[in-house]
């Protein structure tokens, strides 16, 4: 199929459609009002259904009952309407029911600004709601790979009976580049869900609940969950690598503060800085084993992000007591230019001794 120009939330909604995903709720907000505005058309031109709700509490809790009912589902917000939505991420992990939550975030906290931010990855990785709960979180750093990760969400959803999280920001929304879908998904040939609500026909009825009242019961099903995220933790992190051939250090980032961070290192490799890229692609489950074993043989990691440093906890968490850790980042929605990053790059090199003895050079 050949490649369209085409913006990152309409990709977003086009590749929904694609994964057979049939109805979207949501309510609006900015920087992520052009999903829905493209759903609202495109999804009665394949015999779904778009509601707008009247809040982004009805909007989960509308993903919750399609959900139930065997539908393959989406909403989509931005950081303040995601952090209402928590509820009922909570439910739909208790419930263990599949669903795919876009978060185009931006900058807090608060009601902050619309610009680009990275502030939301506490909350989308820890789990905002309550509860002994994960979800998994996809990050993309293109256009291309935004429709590719909203196809592998549902695909991980259904799997795994759990919510997924895409986490983009204002720029990916809004920013334009070529990108080519696969073939669209008819809902019927996806694989039947024999837990689903679609009334008795002579099974027998069934129930999908998380009230559990009594402790113990409570507690068999939360180790149930703990055994299937540790499934997930084991066969489902990614992530990408480059320039670590003869790397001193290795920049950490993700999403578009990862395109930043790729022109950044471009730049700092031709003054001689011999300096690779770390990318995960999940953020949750983070891919923890590969960063490590990167970091006992390259042990200067420097942790690149639009926030105050969210994602440092779990680097720091992933590598060894030997491995040195700086953060360079900004935060409320300040997006910096390559060149600005590629200073800071070069600062903490020589911060960590690493072009002594001639030793920057390529």
């Amino acid at each position: 199929m050949s490649k369209r120009l085409m913006r990152g939330s309409h990709v977003l909604g086009e590749a929904a459609i694609r994964a057979g995903c049939r109805f979207y709720f949501g309510y609006p907000i900015t920087p992520q009002n052009e999903v829905p505005e493209y759903l609202s058309a495109r999804m009665p031109e394949v015999g779904g259904t778009f509601l707008q709700a009247e809040s982004e509490l009805a909007s989960i809790n509308m993903v919750i009952g399609a959900s139930m009912a065997g539908a393959r589902v989406m909403t989509s917000s931005s950081s303040p309407g995601i952090s209402l939505m928590q509820e009922g991420i909570s439910f739909l992990a208790g419930l263990e029911l599949p669903a795919v939550i876009a978060n185009i975030m931006r900058g807090g906290p608060g009601l902050g600004n619309i610009a680009p931010a990275q502030g939301d990855y506490y909350q989308s990785t820890r789990g905002g709601g309550h509860g002994d709960y994960r979800t998994i979180v996809l990050a993309p750093c293109s256009v291309q790979e935004l429709a590719d990760m909203t196809a592998r969400a549902f695909d991980l959803a259904d799997r795994y009976r759990n919510p997924v999280l895409i986490v983009g920001d204002g720029m990916m929304g809004q920013m334009m580049e070529p990108v080519e879908f696969p073939d669209i998904t008819d809902p019927a040939d996806l694989p039947a869900k024999d837990w689903i609500l679609d009334g008795a026909q002579g099974r027998g009825p069934r129930q999908i609940i998380s009230l559990l009242l009594n402790p113990n019961i409570l507690e068999t099903h939360n180790n149930k969950l703990i055994r299937k995220y540790d499934v997930i933790r084991r066969e489902e992190p990614d992530w990408e690598t480059e320039h670590l051939e003869d790397a001193r250090l290795v920049v950490v980032a993700y999403g578009t503060a990862a395109r930043i961070a790729r022109g950044a290192i471009r730049r700092a490799r031709a003054e001689g800085i011999r300096v690779g890229l770390f990318r995960p692609k999940t953020l949750w489950p983070f891919p923890s084993a590969a960063l490590r074993e990167l970091a006992d043989q390259i042990p200067n990691l420097l942790v690149y992000e639009f926030s105050a440093g969210q994602m440092v906890d779990d680097v720091r968490l992933a590598v060894r007591e030997n491995t040195r850790v700086d953060f360079a980042g900004r935060l409320g929605g300040v997006v910096p230019a390559p060149d600005a990053v590629a200073r800071r790059i070069s600062h903490y090199y020589g911060l960590a001794g690493l072009a002594d003895a001639g030793q920057g050079g390529q």
